[in-house]
């Protein structure tokens, strides 16, 4: 597994790579988890070689603080990776990615700032940036995601799609404990109470979906979450909102189609998000 540090050392890498066939490319920021793995895995399926990048993105981050904390175990990343078989690894630092004098920011101008992006101002622009500084430095066939972050794929789509980017962008359902905690590298940061605590997001999801399944309203499903949530006092909620998932304009009353429910609660001082597809 070549381990790259440079553009110019991924551009030469990956151009090898390409001659055995499809490329594809996962994004991370560090600190694996089996949700990561999944998308390596999926990745490997679907593509001759898988690159993957390790990169704690600076310009995603709010809150200096957040970023300072933000877990980091290169060695046993560099391991997992490895033992699945990725064939290069691009580990860039700040510098490399964010040149003196870089002025360029990419941003989906409405869709980064709604919903989520309310709650985490700038956050949607620096992973614009930041996926399309990859994407240029890679060129992958396929780049992959998961569904976690529901608003976070919905602007790298449309990134992709509005600058004509040759990739095909996909996702892989989000990857669970056995108490249904949706995996994250934040979920390190939590203290043992707001650990136990965290469960609260799915199972208010999953109450929602039954409810919508049954011929609730989505004002009755966003009432319904608000309670739910706020029956667990460890938990601090931020935003609930849902969406048509083909537009991601707000759905309400009695929507037919597929809805995304996209979810954010405090827990001490880590923000989790969650997130549920539900077609009716």
């Amino acid at each position: 597994m070549e381990i790259c540090r440079t553009v110019e050392a991924t551009r030469s890498t990956v151009a090898q790579l390409r001659e055995r066939g499809d490329v594809g490319l996962v994004p991370t920021m560090g600190a694996l988890h089996a949700g990561h793995m999944n998308l390596v895995a999926q990745a490997m399926a679907e593509n001759a070689s898988v690159v993957t990048s390790i990169f704690v993105n600076p310009t995603q981050f709010g809150d200096p603080k957040d970023l300072e904390t933000y877990p980091r175990d290169d060695e046993a990343d560099l391991a997992a990776l490895r033992a699945a078989g990725v064939a290069a690894v691009f580990m860039p630092d700040v510098a490399e990615m964010y040149p003196e004098g870089d002025e360029t920011i990419v941003e989906t101008t409405q869709l980064a700032n709604v919903f989520h992006g309310l709650v985490r101002p700038g956050h949607f622009r620096g992973v614009a940036t930041v996926v399309s500084k990859l994407l240029n430095i890679v060129q992958p066939d396929r780049v992959y995601f998961g569904q976690k972050d529901y608003q976070q794929l919905a602007v790298i789509r449309r990134m992709v799609r509005d600058l004509r980017m040759a990739v095909d962008v996909r996702d892989v359902a989000t990857a669970r404990d056995a108490d249904g905690v949706a995996l994250s590298s934040r979920n390190k940061r939590l203290t043992s109470e707001h650990r136990a605590a965290a469960p609260v997001l799915n199972q208010a999801l999953v109450e929602a979906e039954a409810a919508l399944l049954d011929g609730a309203a989505v004002e009755a499903i966003v009432s319904m979450i608000k309670a739910r949530v706020a029956g667990e006092p460890l938990a601090v909620l931020k935003a609930i909102d849902i969406v048509d998932a083909a537009t991601f304009e707000p759905a309400t009353g009695d929507f037919r189609g597929t809805l995304g429910m996209m979810i954010s609660a405090q827990f001490g001082d880590v923000l989790l998000i969650d997130q549920r597809e539900v077609t009716r």
